[in-house]
């Protein structure tokens, strides 16, 4: 296998374009090789298999998702309270709305992994890990709620992100901001209205 770091990341970028838009079963060797406009059989010399393909791409989204440290940090600036929860899940929102095909790509590999039990095992692992980091995060940051907090807007924004991506008409555009900021209202009651 060939081990050009750039080249494989080009080649599950553009495996998670071909998800996005076919569906797991046009995601073929051919077809990432001609999206990363790269010669026929490129792909078979990085994948020893569709199974590695579709594992590697379900680690690549998570890899392009993570925010940075600065981000985690200056997210955490000012107070610990409510309003900077709802600013932190406007925050997840909008970046993991913003890389459409990655969500995309990601749905189409949940639904894949129904059927390959080694892909199941490595995104209940991973998006089990990506949970207990975010309750870790929310309670060594001292931000107000608990585990169950997390775990509820976990649940919520992610269901409102698909509901954004797959059925926009659902939930108009406009009105995503109030959806959000009433999520974290009634997920984590408290004072006031958030902004």
């Amino acid at each position: 296998m060939r081990q050009n770091p750039a080249r494989r990341a080009a080649l599950l970028d553009a495996a998670i374009e071909v998800l996005a838009r076919e569906g797991a079963r046009g995601l073929t060797f051919r077809a990432v090789d001609a999206e990363a406009a790269v010669p026929v059989g490129t792909a078979t010399n990085y994948f020893s298999s569709r199974d590695e393909l579709f594992m590697q791409v379900g680690l690549r989204f998570y890899e392009r998702l993570e925010p940075d440290a600065g981000v985690l940090a200056a997210g955490l600036a000012g107070p610990r309270d409510r309003d900077r929860v709802t600013e932190l899940m406007h925050d997840v929102v909008n970046r993991v709305s913003a890389f459409r095909s990655g969500y995309l790509a990601l749905l189409e590999l949940r639904l894949e992994s129904t059927r390959r039990p080694a892909l199941r095992e490595l995104l209940s692992e991973r998006i089990r890990a990506d949970v207990d980091a975010n309750i870790r995060y929310h309670e060594e940051a001292g931000l107000p709620g608990d585990a169950t907090t997390v775990v509820l807007l976990y649940m919520a924004l992610n269901w409102l992100i698909l509901e954004r991506l797959t059925l926009p008409d659902v939930f108009p555009e406009d009105g995503i901001h109030d959806l959000v900021t009433d999520v974290v209202e009634r997920v984590l009651p408290g004072p006031g209205r958030s902004g």
